[in-house]
């Protein structure tokens, strides 16, 4: 049915949103610039959704890979890295932890393994070639008790060169391919951190640890060499990693390891823990809360653009009515209501935020996987954001829609029939 028979007679809504199209393929750079601030909006909001739900769901993933029941003690946490130059006397004041008390913690009846470890950076080299500062742990041969993955060439630790602190080290795969090409790393001698080591095996990560560029493990040392050869930072470096046996709780196993380190340290009962305790859910609200306040503010940002745009369609859509103000005559002039009237101008401009909300989403979830793909994190798209964009842009046009629709129901038939 042509356009102009529609308009002169009431419509359904069905009809009324046929007509919005035809309206937007008739105006189709005004539509674009208008959608442009939804799109904006929607496809920020997005892009960020997607990026926040790749890196959660790699950390979800990769705390797994250690298990919900591992927990580490640690000297203090904090959830920024504390001066250790400037340190507030509460902290200088607690002991370091030990190799005897990580010893004492895994020949508990509820432990099923406890090691003291400490994460350090520094470059590998081999003959000429080298890397950027890289992830270093100072561990034992049960390293992948934590993390997971396995040896994929080699071995581990012998109980001897542990508690001899021998100058041998496990590679991580990807620098061994970096450094040593062709040449079988085993028996070789590199530097990590500037001290000569003998490779003796190499690992493989599990696939779906979280590590992003920098940040993957390039050696895995023994405790006791790192403790002679390197100066480790007590405070923001070391730590006891404990998993408990099969079917004890967390909280049990925690329980008798805070009853353990309060029985070393001779506290007292009313003495507070000179210790701190930190569990895979404690990390994960960690995670949440830094990505609630960063996503809050793409939200803020995104919203002032969603403003931004739905001011422009309130901007067009008042043009629209002073453009069309006769059409709007002829058809109360046939016997069109002022709901009829309303409902068309409605539809219009949802239909012109809905169609810039789709746009938006198709655009955020392509960069989004763009984004991830390049961190090399695995996402599924946020189906039920898209659902809640589609709706608030939208809900954008009915908002800012309300003012233009009311202004076209309230004209005057004989007046708008004037209008040229």
């Amino acid at each position: 049915m042509p356009l102009i028979e529609r308009l002169l007679r009431h419509t359904t809504i069905d009809e009324n949103i046929e007509i919005a199209f035809d309206n937007l393929r008739a105006n189709k750079l005004r539509s674009a610039l208008t959608m442009l601030g939804v799109v904006i909006g929607v496809a920020t909001v997005m892009t960020m959704a997607s990026i926040v739900r790749g890196v959660r769901e790699q950390i979800v993933q990769t705390l797994e890979v250690a298990g919900p029941t591992t927990f580490y003690v640690m000297k203090v946490f904090s959830q920024q890295p504390l001066n250790p130059e400037a340190l507030p006397k509460w902290v200088r004041i607690r002991p370091d932890l030990t190799r005897a008390e990580a010893e004492a913690i895994a020949r508990l009846p509820e432990i099923k393994y406890a090691g003291i470890w400490a994460q350090l950076m520094g470059r590998l080299e081999f003959e000429g070639r080298r890397t950027q500062n890289t992830g270093i742990y100072a561990a034992d041969a049960g390293y992948t008790e934590l993390q997971g993955g396995q040896l994929v060439e080699g071995r581990w630790f012998t109980p001897a060169e542990e508690r001899s602190g021998a100058a041998v080290a496990v590679i991580g795969g990807s620098f061994v391919r970096r450094l040593f090409s062709n040449v079988i790393p085993l028996g070789r001698t590199m530097l990590v951190a500037g001290r000569p080591v003998t490779v003796i095996g190499v690992y493989e990560p599990p696939e779906n640890i979280f590590a992003p560029p920098g940040s993957e493990t390039g050696a895995i040392i023994t405790y006791r060499f790192a403790d002679h050869k390197y100066r480790i930072d007590p405070v923001n470096q070391l730590f006891i990693g404990v998993k408990p046996r099969a079917g004890v709780s967390v909280a049990a196993s925690q329980e008798a390891v805070t009853v353990l380190l309060r029985e070393l340290r001779k506290l007292h009962p009313g003495d507070g823990n000179t210790f701190d305790i930190i569990g895979q859910d404690q990390i994960l609200d960690i995670f949440n809360s830094m990505t609630s306040v960063f996503f809050v503010v793409m939200i803020v940002l995104a919203s002032v653009a969603l403003m931004v745009g739905g001011i422009g369609v309130m901007a067009i859509m008042m043009v629209s009515v002073t453009d069309r103000t006769r059409e709007i005559g002829v058809r109360k002039a046939m016997g069109a209501t002022r709901r009829d009237i309303m409902s068309q101008f409605l539809i219009e401009a949802a239909a012109l935020t809905g169609v810039g909300g789709m746009i938006g989403i198709v655009f955020g979830l392509a960069a989004g996987n763009a984004v991830t793909r390049l961190l090399n994190i695995q996402a599924s798209p946020p189906w039920g954001l898209t659902l809640i964009a589609v709706a608030v842009s939208v809900g954008i046009g009915l908002v800012f829609g309300v003012l233009p629709a009311r202004r076209a129901a309230q004209l005057d038939p004989i007046e708008a029939l004037r209008y040229e």
